[in-house]
């Protein structure tokens, strides 16, 4: 069973940085993408980020130039890392990958930017 598991949110200032980790687990193969979403409160969960396995990205114009995600080593890991943090990028933050039609998702990270 695929299991998705995000860590790496906190509460920071505005303009500070936060590098979020996801690993997928269960699988034995590569996901040809994974992708970052969020979920502000009352929000729709709305894609951050998105790579493939090839390395190609595509951005949320919100995050373009701020947001960089990359994928680790081990097999379908995947980061966020977060720069220049603004008090809308607050919200929960979900990995998520599909395969054959079935998405998988994380539990979601906390990420919290205050003044």
């Amino acid at each position: 069973q695929v299991r998705m598991v995000e860590s790496g949110g906190g509460l920071v200032q505005p303009g500070g940085s936060l590098r979020l980790s996801c690993v997928a687990s269960g699988t034995a193969t590569t996901f040809n993408a994974m992708r970052w979403y969020s979920q502000a409160p009352g929000k729709q969960r709305e894609l951050v980020a998105a790579i493939t396995s090839g390395g190609r990205t595509n951005y949320a114009d919100s995050v373009k130039g701020r947001f960089t995600i990359s994928r680790g080593n081990a097999k379908n890991t995947v980061y966020l890392q977060m720069t220049s943090l603004k008090p809308e990028d607050t919200g929960v933050y979900y990995c998520n990958a599909d395969r054959s039609g079935i998405g998988f998702w994380g539990q979601g990270t906390q990420v919290t930017v205050f003044s």
